[in-house]
């Protein structure tokens, strides 16, 4: 059997197809069930976070494994494959250790180094223990990258290169200014109650907001999270604050009037529909502002969908009936007849429209004080259609008068969306007066950041780390088979003492017992050499062959050494949680 891994992330795939490829708890539940009863996989785990999914699993065939689990990833994430495929990653064998080992460490993150990973691969472990889908391979693999992890973050200095995406997404909406200032006496409101809210809401009592309200559809969850908070950030909360409300929960359908008072939301819930749409969003500004929370300039918004939608019409540019110029792409701010609206055309085309434009035929248009007329403005082409039999084309001399930017109003929300998919509606971005941050932003925002010069260390960490477990696994690979050897051979020596009992009928027991612990010793110390050093060579790169060389020799009984990895296989699965 052999481990493969197959999945996007935000360095493969645009947010946008991540989004749509999210799954739900019980969509993970049901695909892990689906894989291990597909034929290739025996055992299955689903990393599934904010920013990437991926299915290991145990496959006995390359390239039937890679069709099954890209098909069953498709199936139940309702992306088609066709359209998911360009997007999905493989890594085989040494290459899926090196791949999960780097992202317990970070390295592979949205913001390198962030250590909530490590919890994200605790649940994901823990999920296949409990549907039993992790057998011996899954859980020594998952339980050594959580142990990697935890050494990468403690013996290098990768922490300081590395921020949780909370603490990340807060820096993005401080917009440069100090998170702790920026927050301090804010009231903040979180919506959800899992573990990315729960660690928001903490970071957010860190950094030294005055309140915080929490939301959750289960309103326990949200009570309970509520109650930790004053347990633990309570008193540093109530220093020099005269107020015993400092942590409280609310209902979802409370959200909409929370958001009226609150400076800044942080919204991760496992919702499939929207949270917060951009009307909910704009009324409560209107009503914090008095005015209404118009659309800022498509160029000031900050999604890619709002960046490049469609293009608005140029402003002057009609149709003329009969001119030789496209004039579409003539630029704004210039007569349609003028000197920019020829710059780079060719003399053929100058000379056709000179006589066009000498022909009277434009269409009438209202004209600036000032400005010359038709006739000069043949004149000036005919010049130009010279210029251009002599070198060929006319250079644009001129640019448009820069636009003057639109001041925008100061915030007055601060918005962050962590969830996958998306719990506020992308067109926020487009409202005056709000700020939001979600993972779109936060990728963009993350490509430029900096890496620490302690990833060099980790990488070489992980590199050591892969290294040792391959061997383990070389070696673990052919004790099923020395285990068999070993069981073979005493059945030998139980046979031969039962053949010794026909011809010695009269042996005692203390006489029969010598014999066959000597018989014993003489057996083991023949395996011994053979064995150890086996386990030796299998442990090397290329030592796959040394177990069916092992059963060749001593002509091992297939079935008994697979009956031997079935019982370690099936103890795996049915081991708890790490």
């Amino acid at each position: 059997m052999s481990l493969l891994v197959v999945g996007l992330s935000h360095r493969s795939a645009p947010v946008s197809v991540l989004e749509r490829a999210s799954l739900n708890a019980d969509a993970q539940s049901k695909l892990l069930q689906d894989t291990v009863a597909a034929e290739p996989a025996a055992e299955a785990a689903l990393l599934a976070t904010c920013n990437r999914i991926e299915l290991y699993a145990d496959v006995d065939k390359f390239h039937a494994g890679v069709a099954e689990l890209s098909t069953l990833l498709a199936q139940h994430s309702g992306v088609g494959l066709d359209e998911l495929t360009p997007y999905l990653y493989v890594h085989y064998e040494d290459r899926a250790v090196h791949h999960l080992f780097s992202v317990a460490c970070g390295l592979d993150s949205m913001v390198v180094g962030e250590g909530q990973i490590l919890g994200q691969i605790k649940d994901c472990l823990a999920r296949a223990q409990d549907l039993h889908t992790a057998g011996r391979l899954l859980n020594e693999l998952f339980q050594q990258a959580l142990r990697v992890g935890k050494r990468a973050h403690s013996e290098t200095g990768i922490d300081r290169a590395g921020q949780s995406l909370v603490t990340f997404g807060l820096e993005q909406l401080a917009a440069g200014a100090d998170v702790q200032s920026w927050a301090r006496g804010k009231k903040a409101l979180v919506i959800g109650a899992g573990s990315m809210s729960s660690l928001a809401a903490a970071t957010l009592a860190r950094a030294g907001v005055a309140e915080i309200v929490v939301a959750n559809r289960t309103f326990e969850r949200a009570e309970r999270l509520a109650l930790l908070l004053e347990e633990q950030y309570g008193q540093r909360l109530t220093e020099g604050d005269d107020t015993d409300v400092l942590a409280r929960a609310v209902p979802m359908d409370a959200v909409p009037a929370e958001l009226t008072r609150a400076d800044v939301a942080v919204s991760c819930t496992g919702a499939t529909g929207l949270v917060l749409t951009a009307d909910a969003v704009a009324a409560t500004v209107e009503g914090r502002t008095g005015a209404p929370a118009a659309a800022r300039p498509a160029a000031d918004t900050g999604p890619a969908e709002t960046r490049h939608g469609a293009e608005t019409p140029l402003p002057g540019a009609g149709t003329d009936e009969n001119c030789p110029l496209d004039l579409s792409s003539v630029p704004t701010g210039f007569s349609v007849m003028g000197e920019a609206a020829v710059a780079g055309m060719d003399a053929a085309t100058l000379e056709q429209h000179g006589a066009w434009a000498a022909g009277g035929t434009a269409v009438d248009r209202p004209r600036e004080a000032g400005r010359p007329g038709p006739e000069a403005d043949a004149e000036l082409i005919g010049a130009l259609a010279a210029t251009a039999a002599s070198v060929g084309r006319i250079p644009e001399r001129r640019r448009p008068e820069p636009v003057a930017e639109v001041p925008r109003p100061r915030p007055v929300l601060f918005l962050l969306d962590l969830a996958m998919p998306r719990d506020i509606d992308a067109a926020v971005h487009r409202l005056a007066g709000v700020r939001l941050v979600d993972i779109e932003s936060l990728a963009e925002a993350s490509a430029d950041a900096p890496m620490a010069a302690d990833v060099d260390m980790v990488r070489r960490i992980v590199a050591d780390e892969v290294a040792a477990f391959g061997a383990a696994q070389r070696a673990a690979h052919i004790t099923p088979t020395v285990v068999a050897l070993r069981s073979m051979a005493a059945d030998v020596v139980a046979g031969e003492m039962a053949r010794l009992e026909g011809r010695l009928p009269g042996l005692d027991d203390k006489h029969r017992a010598e014999i066959t612990q000597t018989v014993k010793r003489v057996v083991d110390k023949l395996l011994h050499a053979p064995t150890v050093r086996v386990k030796q060579l299998a442990a090397e790169p290329g030592g796959a062959g040394y177990a069916d060389a092992l059963r060749t020799l001593f002509d091992l009984d297939q079935e008994t050494v697979a009956s031997v990895s079935r019982t370690e296989n099936s103890t795996e699965k049915n081991r708890g949680p790490a």
